[in-house]
């Protein structure tokens, strides 16, 4: 990545997120921590590997142009943008994938990857839909699934306050 400063200087990139394992962690590594920040992430390019919990990202924290960079650029980096594309865009994996793809035909993240991609489609449209809930539609839904409840707190309140007699009919 040495080699590749102007490219990146050119392209106004801000923020490298560094994808590696740990046998990798001598060549993929901050290279000019003074020019941009950086994010390293150890996940391995293992079908088992829990990168689910990279997913959510803290979006906030890159506000410029980001770069993801691993030692090839198809599974695990490929896994993360899928990801970002996903929740930012609100589209489903295929249609992000689709996406990324088109601009680098060689991305293939390993099974595993793919599962949890599509496993992570339902949660963040979940929360997607939350969001969008105005707060009186957030209360209706939660009411009517708090069916578990046989009187709602106010009418509990108020049989609570019933003389003994007429509490027991």
């Amino acid at each position: 990545m040495k080699s590749k400063l102007p490219i990146l200087q050119k392209h106004g990139i801000t923020h490298v997120i560094c994808i590696r394992q740990n046998i990798e962690a001598n060549f993929i590594k901050p290279n000019f921590q003074q020019l941009f920040r950086y994010l390293v992430l150890d996940i391995a390019d293992n079908p088992i590997e829990n990168i689910i919990r990279f997913f959510p990202m803290q979006l906030s924290l890159f506000s410029g142009k980001v770069l993801v960079h691993g030692n090839a650029g198809i599974s695990r980096s490929a896994a993360l943008v899928i990801a970002y594309i996903m929740e930012t865009f609100g589209v489903k994996y295929r249609d992000a994938f689709t996406y990324v793809q088109e601009r680098r035909f060689c991305i293939n993240p390993n099974a595993g990857f793919v599962h949890q991609l599509q496993e992570y489609e339902a949660i963040y449209l979940a929360k997607l839909t939350i969001q969008m809930m105005s707060p009186r539609q957030l209360e209706r839904s939660l009411s009517v699934t708090a069916g578990s409840l046989k009187r709602t707190h106010e009418e509990d309140e108020e049989i609570g306050n019933l003389p003994a007699a007429a509490q027991n009919g």
